[in-house]
């Protein structure tokens, strides 16, 4: 009598069609998962189904979603177990950003930014762990940030709804400690190879790109599955977090002083681009979509015949 195989995972991953979640979803098709890829790009999805498809995945099927919509996530999770009768994982990679001071920054991007990630968050969570708690185990993983622990000036939005949804894991983790078999993990990277930067919404005059160290998604990727499968409930992805952490904790003022001429120098060029812009704060970019971004290496410099405007 032979040992029968373990069912493969069934995982949701949103912002399934760009950076991030594109790796995720991919890292799961290598292990022969069922996937359910959301995200607000139809065609894009089409794509990325296929490709994780090709990759092993034991199923993908697609689900346009914007997380900042409840009833849309809502029909996203109970799709997904209506689909295939209950839920592993979801992995919560669906972001937007927005570069501008607080003072200058459009009032729908800013809302758009932080109900992105507060609501989203508070969406998809309320709804997967409904799902979660019927069949006590599952595992809610959400893609914070660096900037979910500290602040840096012009990124305000994004500070904000990272801040807020980092607040909310935590919270989230502990009114969860009831079912054990039942995680809550924020994986949280520094600057990372995607098209993010150059898809944010910029009123700053200023093109923008990852701060180094630039990490690629596919680390991203595997710590999120190292985190599913070692049940850690937060990983700190990028060799200087740590560091620029305990400056900004506990140097306020030297922090403070150096904040922001090495933004200048680090992430925001001189190079002018396209301003103002919207990116695809307000409604998704599916050409702009892709896995990597064009600053490759740790110091994200761009690629050859690349500029880095945004």
């Amino acid at each position: 009598m032979t040992e029968e195989s373990p069912r493969p995972e069934v995982v949701v991953v949103t912002g399934a069609s760009s950076g991030i979640g594109l790796s995720a979803a991919r890292a799961f098709a290598g292990r022969g998962a069922h996937l359910v890829l959301a995200s607000r790009s139809a065609e894009r999805l089409a794509v990325v189904a296929a490709q994780c498809l090709a990759e092993g995945a034991a199923g993908a099927s697609v689900a346009v979603t914007d997380v900042a919509d409840e009833q849309a996530v809502g029909r996203l999770i109970s799709g997904a177990v209506e689909q295939h009768g209950r839920l592993d994982v979801v992995v919560h990679a669906a972001t937007v950003m927005a570069y501008g001071n607080l003072e200058e920054l459009p009032t729908e991007i800013f809302t758009a930014v932080v109900d992105t990630a507060v609501k989203g968050t508070f969406f998809l969570a309320r709804a997967a762990l409904a799902a979660f708690r019927a069949q006590h185990r599952g595992h809610l993983v959400v893609v914070n940030s660096l900037l979910g622990s500290i602040a840096a000036p012009q990124m305000g939005a994004y500070v904000v709804a990272k801040w807020g949804q980092a607040g909310m894991l935590r919270v989230l983790q502990l009114e969860t400690r009831d079912e054990p078999a039942i995680l809550v993990s924020s994986v949280s990277p520094g600057g990372v190879n995607t098209p993010i930067y150059s898809q944010a919404a910029n009123v700053t005059g200023r093109s923008a790109r990852p701060p180094a160290p630039v990490d690629s998604p596919e680390k991203v990727a595997r710590a999120i599955v190292s985190c599913v499968d070692r049940r850690r409930a937060r990983v700190s992805v990028g060799p200087a977090n740590p560091l620029i952490v305990a400056g900004f904790r506990l140097l306020p003022r030297v922090y403070d002083a150096l904040v922001t001429p090495l933004l200048h120098l680090a992430s925001l060029t001189r190079q002018p681009g396209t301003q103002p812009s919207t990116g695809n704060v307000l409604a998704p970019q599916p050409a702009a979509e892709a896995e990597h971004g064009r600053w490759p290496g740790p110091l994200g410099l761009p690629r050859r015949g690349h500029t880095t405007s945004g």
